[in-house]
């Protein structure tokens, strides 16, 4: 067994209340987590120049997040192959939360991302076969 606490929680002797201290909803905090993924997913897509999907991205972010999200210069220090990798993947976790959350556009949007990363992937590997 365990011996109760005796006293007061620092917060209620210091004069604090719990309203004082900001608190998020588990819907908040989802927007936040897959705004953050779908971010850094645009940021893979602006590397790999893809326009068209990048500005589809980005329109979720500012719905989710409220304001346009900064977008990144294209620099070419990575092969295409590890950006498309890197792009699957945080398309799919942006999936996981978009389902969790049950945000049926943005879990198409990854879904599509998904499968065209994925398709990429599998065209650079016969491309690399042959």
């Amino acid at each position: 067994m365990y011996e109760p606490i005796r006293t007061k929680p620092v917060v209620h002797r210091m004069g604090a209340t719990p309203a004082d201290y900001p608190h998020s909803s588990r819907g908040e905090a989802l927007d936040i987590q897959l705004a953050g993924h779908l971010a850094a997913l645009l940021a893979v897509t602006d590397e790999l120049g893809l326009d068209e999907d990048a500005a589809e991205i980005a329109a979720q972010v500012a719905r989710l997040r409220g304001a346009q999200p900064a977008r990144a210069p294209r620099p070419s220090a990575e092969d295409a192959a590890a950006l498309h990798q890197r792009a699957h993947d945080l398309a799919a976790r942006a999936l996981l939360v978009a389902a969790s959350r049950a945000d049926t556009t943005v879990a198409i949007l990854a879904a599509e991302r998904m499968d065209a990363h994925a398709a990429a992937l599998k065209s650079s590997d016969l491309a690399g076969a042959l």
